[in-house]
């Protein structure tokens, strides 16, 4: 946990002084520049090409990928099991930054898009005990499991901000992305095996409780290398 927190304190100090010699700055315009951006964050590995296309506006593209695998990340009351996840969301975007006021070039306003070529969660629940009926005892294998399945697959609008200056000044900086993308409305399935199939039948339940978890906020780290100019 020190280590973690020593790395945030240097990251944010890098951010604060690169904004900070910014704000001293006239506004260089963003018209013709061009860098590479790699991301790190809630969005997992991000690799994205910017070029300014206005004076005041850049135009970034680029493709995630967050593959996502974990056990037991949750419990069932009175019941006992293990549980794996895993969640996979790959996606292409193309995002605008805007900076509106000239006198604050390090304060962007960010909106676009993304196509998610894959966002999927997955969770399997299986029982770890055995089971008593009548005079028999049935081991996993007979009772089965359970398959909890959500798929976001499709466009996605996203809005944001970005702290620190669109590109660097001479070659490397820092910046940071706050935002979310508006999922497409989920698909959800249960499917069930042994004497866990009648669990399928709660499908339209669980497509009911989650219809709603459609926001998936994004926090970025940016390293930004600048292309020379011609």
């Amino acid at each position: 946990m020190k280590r973690r927190s020593l790395v945030t304190f240097l990251l944010l100090g890098l951010i604060c002084k690169e904004t900070n010699a910014q704000t001293d700055s006239s506004f260089q315009s963003l018209k013709g520049q061009q860098s590479l951006q790699l991301n790190l964050g809630t969005q997992g590995i991000v690799a994205e090409y910017v070029y300014g296309v206005l004076p005041e506006m850049a135009l970034r593209g680029g493709l995630n990928f967050i593959p996502l695998k974990a056990n037991n990340v949750f419990k069932i009351s009175g019941f006992n099991s293990t549980s794996n996840l895993s969640a996979d969301f790959y996606n292409i975007h193309v995002l605008a930054d805007y900076v509106p006021a000239k006198n604050l070039s390090w304060f962007r306003v960010v909106g676009g898009f993304a196509y998610f070529l894959k966002a999927r969660g997955d969770i399997r629940v299986i029982p770890s005990d055995d089971y008593k009926y009548g005079d028999l005892v049935l081991n996993e294998d007979q009772i089965g499991y359970v398959d909890l399945t959500v798929d976001w697959k499709g466009f996605a609008p996203y809005l944001g901000i970005a702290l620190a200056h669109t590109f660097p000044k001479k070659n490397f900086n820092v910046s940071v992305d706050l935002g979310t993308y508006y999922l497409t409305k989920p698909k959800a399935d249960i499917t069930g095996t042994g004497l866990l199939e009648g669990n399928s039948s709660q499908t339209p339940q669980f497509q009911s409780n989650i219809k709603d978890y459609r926001w998936l906020p994004a926090i970025q780290v940016n390293f930004s290398y600048k292309f020379k100019n011609n």
